[in-house]
């Protein structure tokens, strides 16, 4: 999954593979072993020093360093990327996606819910004006994690949620209406300033 294929609550797929030739996790599963995989072995050999030198290899040069967060990759996970110029946090519950270097994961309890608030109008305006640092250009934002913590977020509104779940289901963006101003709501904004975030959020 590359940043550019991330959408709001969705994705557009461009068929593109990465080769996870992980290095395992000690008591969970073994290291990937290459020679089960003979066609991805002689790509690999076709960079040839470039595969052997790397300073970054696992057990072998064929296998990816450690990573100490693998396994979130098999957790249900927002996914998105760091540069953009509107809210695009998609959601995956089937261990589908990994990403590459300009995507980033965030894993943990009740992400549906996180899902919508990370999706508003008033999240981006958030980060983009107090939290983020400045914008990039005209309308850049850069979405970086450290940031997201500084945001409070609300505790779990019911309606909020079922407007996120059928969103997820319709693929229906008209929803998204709906779903900001339900934020706007819980968050206890005025008409004056919701008009304002809406005329300053792109």
């Amino acid at each position: 999954m590359r940043g550019r294929d991330i959408k709001r609550y969705g994705y557009d797929w461009a068929g593109l593979w990465l080769i996870n030739t992980h290095n395992g996790i000690k008591g969970k599963y073994p290291r990937i072993d290459i020679n089960d995989y003979p066609a991805i072995k002689a790509h690999l050999d076709s960079f040839g020093t470039k595969v052997t030198n790397r300073a970054d290899q696992g057990d072998t040069p064929y296998n990816l360093r450690n990573c100490a967060y693998l396994d979130d990759f098999n957790k249900p996970k927002i996914i998105f990327q760091e540069i953009v110029q509107e809210s695009q946090f998609m959601i995956d519950y089937d261990k589908h996606y990994m990403c590459n270097d300009t995507c980033r994961i965030v894993v943990g309890k009740d992400i549906d819910f996180l899902l919508g608030i990370m999706n508003s109008h008033l999240f981006f305006y958030a980060i983009k004006t107090y939290y983020g640092g400045g914008g990039l250009g005209d309308h850049g934002v850069r979405m970086k994690h450290t940031f997201f913590e500084r945001f409070q977020c609300m505790d779990i509104d019911k309606k909020l949620l079922e407007l996120i779940h059928k969103r997820l289901s319709s693929n229906n963006d008209s929803i998204d209406n709906q779903i900001n101003n339900k934020v706007y709501e819980l968050y206890n904004l005025n008409p004056d300033e919701i008009a304002f975030i809406e005329n300053n959020v792109r």
